[in-house]
């Protein structure tokens, strides 16, 4: 009988150690509550590690929060079984992916939109004002009351930095222009109520906005649905979500989660990983704009041209959009 037992751990524990060694160098990929299919920043986020497996032929690890609980199992699960790099889709999982990653030393990990300094952790961060000062530019000129709007999704300083920036594209384009916003909530739920989303829109547009920005997550799909539904222009946030509207999505702001989370995966396959902070803004390509066919007739050649010399004079530094986050602070409101 002892033989057996003997026997049957050892077996367990082979089992154990393949699956260890089978997982390692695969990457892993823990979504942040509002599903891979929010069509906004996770999905962004899915569509990187689609491109990654498409090119590589390597399957990927994969988890969707559904609360605020599952992050570090999530993630902890992952590191167990020898997964790396070990990727967190935003700022609420930073201390759950730093608790783990200073566990598991020799694993690799990443997270996008905040810091965690330690040895074996890349941090991604955008230069969102950057790019929410170009659609600013291009909401201003598109209004016809003069008045615009910006819904954002949970209050905390990163959303206020897309507000900011918007903000002062807008009042560079029109210094008379009137600028409604609002945050949906202060909890995590506010990324994920697009019904709310959709009673902050229809009231800024009570009170005269005709262009309307969302940085809100799934709550932004609410924006964008009463935008259209009352005659008003909007504006998505991080994937292209022109096509989810037609004709009534002015452009979006691009985040280029997708392509940090594929260089990543990428990295970790060729051993070419780099720990640190890496920062993406209009320079890098990391934010930008939304041009297609589906709102090509709503951008005019003159919105185009001015915000394409913004985007450069940002570049070249003539120009420097404030960053709400350095100091809680911005200039325009």
């Amino acid at each position: 009988m002892k033989r057996r037992s003997l026997l049957a751990a050892v077996a367990a524990f082979a089992m154990s150690a393949a699956a260890a060694f089978a997982a390692d160098d695969k990457p892993a990929i823990v979504f942040d509550i509002g599903g891979k299919f929010d069509k906004s920043f996770n999905e962004s986020m899915y569509n990187g590690s689609e491109k990654f497996k498409a090119e590589t032929g390597t399957a990927y690890g994969e988890f969707e929060i559904a609360n605020e609980a599952q992050r570090e199992q999530a993630i902890r699960n992952f590191a167990d079984q020898g997964y790396s790099p070990i990727i967190a889709a935003g700022f609420a999982q930073a201390s759950a992916l730093e608790k783990v990653a200073k566990e598991y030393p020799d694993l690799k990990f990443a997270i996008v939109d905040m810091v965690v300094d330690l040895p074996n952790v890349q941090s991604i961060v955008f230069n969102e004002h950057e790019g929410s000062y170009l659609v600013g530019i291009l909401a201003a000129m598109a209004s016809k009351s003069g008045k615009v709007g910006f819904v954002g999704g949970m209050d905390i300083p990163l959303i206020r930095k897309f507000a900011c920036g918007y903000a002062q594209g807008v009042k560079a384009a029109k210094a008379d222009a009137t600028i409604f916003q609002n945050m949906t909530g202060d909890t995590g739920a506010a990324w994920n109520d697009p019904v709310k989303g959709g009673e902050i829109t229809k009231g800024q547009m009570a009170q005269g906005a005709d262009v309307i920005y969302a940085a809100a997550g799934a709550t932004g799909l609410g924006v964008l649905q009463a935008a259209a539904d009352g005659g008003a222009l909007s504006i998505g946030v991080d994937a292209n979500q022109n096509y989810l509207h037609p004709g009534k999505v002015l452009t979006s702001m691009l985040k280029r989660v997708d392509v940090a989370v594929y260089n990543v995966m990428k990295a970790g396959k060729e051993g070419t990983f780099k720990p640190g902070i890496l920062a993406l803004g209009l320079k890098e390509d990391g934010v930008g704009y939304a041009m297609d066919e589906h709102n090509a007739s709503l951008v005019t050649d003159e919105m185009k041209a001015a915000a394409e010399k913004a985007k450069a004079d940002i570049i070249a530094g003539t120009i420097k959009v404030h960053d709400y986050t350095a100091d809680n602070t911005c200039p325009v409101q």
